[in-house]
């Protein structure tokens, strides 16, 4: 059955997509939520013009993404986790701890945005891809942190190795 794509849906086609599925995918699932329509000269002409006003509106869209990911590539955050004496984590650092992190330098990144190529099991600095936009993309750098550490010098900072810091101290 040949049916006019509404909305985008994965694997399948994008709004406005003329596109063949099977008679029972068309009639039990697309039809009755909205996600298709049948196929008549009215409704193709509809959804050219409307794509038209939604390749605009994307053009917008993503050129203010690019700005949001130019500021989340010059973000570092600090994730403070607990860990055992060799500085392995008690369980791994998840792309909802990261979202928490960036949320709070106010940027509101779902987790589902976040990229982790392999879980974070260690303490070191890490970049994350964060995934805006299918063409939008940004690189954060993530720090993770021992407990152990940040409670033995609170004022110690990621950018900074320990001696660095210590130095700064005695002169101030």
């Amino acid at each position: 059955m040949k049916i006019l794509l509404k909305k985008d849906i994965q694997k399948l086609g994008k709004t406005g997509d003329v596109v063949d599925v099977a008679n029972g995918y068309a009639r039990n699932y697309l039809l009755p939520k909205k996600f298709a329509t049948t196929v008549t000269r009215g409704n193709i002409e509809q959804f050219k013009f409307q794509r038209v006003k939604n390749e605009e509106k994307q053009k917008v869209e993503i050129k203010n993404l690019q700005v949001l990911a130019d500021k989340i590539s010059n973000v570092s955050c600090t994730i403070t986790v607990k860990t055992n004496k060799e500085g392995k984590l008690f369980g791994s650092v998840t792309a909802n701890h990261i979202a928490e992190a960036l949320s709070e330098k106010g940027y509101q990144i779902n987790e589902n945005m976040i990229i982790l190529e392999t879980p974070i099991k260690k303490c070191d600095l890490y970049n994350v891809t964060v995934m805006l936009h299918p063409e939008v993309k940004a690189q954060c750098r993530v720090w993770i942190v021992s407990e152990s550490e940040k409670s033995a010098d609170p004022q110690i900072e990621p950018s900074k190795s320990p001696s660095e810091n210590n130095q700064e101290t005695d002169e101030n």
